[in-house]
């Protein structure tokens, strides 16, 4: 929105050319989305806490949680918001990415806010069932698989790179479809299961998020993305600004999220913000460098199926509790140590992400 006003005003001064540079609108998009979310924050908490919008703690969990009874949830609508508001006002608004990356981000979203309504408001303890929401997150992962799919300009865009191998290309034809439902649907879902300590899931959003955006911008320049052996993939370096718009509102988030914290992002963002890190390292084709980066996410997930595998099969535990940051508490970690381990363990996984760039 805004580009189109510095285009328009160019005419008259040509200073305003400097809005063309994605890695300035990146940055505005970074600081418009914290600044939203650090002026909305103290006013959603007190609109969820005025109607009583509070999460419900396990009993069958960690005892520490059972003081959360009643923290303000649904916050990831403050994410949502301050994303959606950044990116329309910095983004160009005429690339097919940007739009198919926030219409996923928000429809997921939308799955997301049913659930919590349902959970908290209505006090309905099973939310949205789990095969409805299954079918949505099929249907709109589904949809965006093939969007991407028939509207892709070049083969690279539905090929599958191999990181540290810079000639290794696999043409998936319609497979590309399939894998993008996984990657779309799967991260979603990760990062919901993440979502359980406080601040737990959102910093590494943010990092990821972050570093996807790096990818974006680096794959959009042909220069840049023959220098590394990357693909390059026309338009999509407006991707950064998304990414960016994340990161500052998650960050944002966090300022109310960090332990104790004041509010729960809730499925309302935890859902949607999987899915949006889910379909940029689509569209930037770094599927596999999102499996990487997202290290803890993909642990967390496969503690939940090794639990329930291991229980139906021989009707034994494997962990205390899954997911596995609850086993580490019931084992004695106190929770702040928990999540700044994640945190760490995920910086270290985001830059083996970024050394993939070099290292061909």
């Amino acid at each position: 929105m805004l580009l189109l006003l510095a285009e328009y005003l160019q005419q008259y001064y040509k200073g305003f050319a400097v809005f063309q540079y994605l890695t300035l609108r990146g940055v505005f998009g970074v600081l418009t989305a914290l600044v939203m979310s650090l002026w909305l924050g103290p006013k959603m908490i007190r609109m969820l806490r005025d109607l009583q919008i509070g999460q419900s703690v396990r009993t069958d969990g960690p005892q520490t949680h059972l003081a959360k009874s009643g923290t303000p949830t649904m916050g990831g609508a403050l994410i949502l918001a301050s994303i959606s508001i950044s990116t329309l006002l910095w983004a160009d608004l005429s690339n097919r990415y940007v739009w198919i990356v926030l219409l996923v981000t928000l429809l997921f979203g939308a799955i997301g806010w049913v659930d919590d309504y349902r959970k908290v408001v209505e006090k309905n303890s099973r939310g949205l069932p789990g095969r409805w929401k299954y079918f949505w997150q099929s249907v709109f992962g589904l949809g965006a698989a093939l969007v991407l799919y028939f509207t892709a300009q070049t083969p690279a865009e539905t090929a599958l790179i191999v990181p540290f191998l810079k000639d290794i290309s696999i043409p998936l034809g319609a497979g590309f479809v399939v894998l993008t439902y996984f990657v779309i649907v799967g991260t979603s879902n990760a990062v919901n299961l993440t979502d359980g300590l406080d601040g737990l899931a959102i910093l590494p959003t943010v990092l990821v998020g972050g570093a996807l955006g790096i990818f974006a911008y680096l794959s959009g320049h042909i220069n840049f993305a023959e220098y590394l052996f990357i693909p390059y993939v026309p338009g999509v370096g407006e991707l950064i600004i998304f990414c960016g718009a994340l990161v500052g509102a998650g960050l944002g988030f966090l300022w109310f999220n960090t332990y104790p914290a004041q509010v729960f992002m809730g499925d309302v963002g935890a859902l949607a913000l999987g899915a949006a890190l889910g379909t940029v390292a689509v569209i930037t084709r770094q599927e596999i460098v999102l499996f990487i980066m997202g290290g803890v996410f993909v642990v967390e997930t496969l503690s939940v199926v090794i639990q329930v595998l291991s229980f139906k099969l021989t009707g034994k535990r494997v962990f205390r509790m899954a997911p596995i940051h609850h086993h580490f508490e019931l084992k004695g970690w106190p929770e702040p140590r928990v999540i700044v381990r994640f945190w760490i363990i995920t910086v270290v996984l985001v830059l083996i992400g970024l050394a993939t760039l070099k290292l061909r």
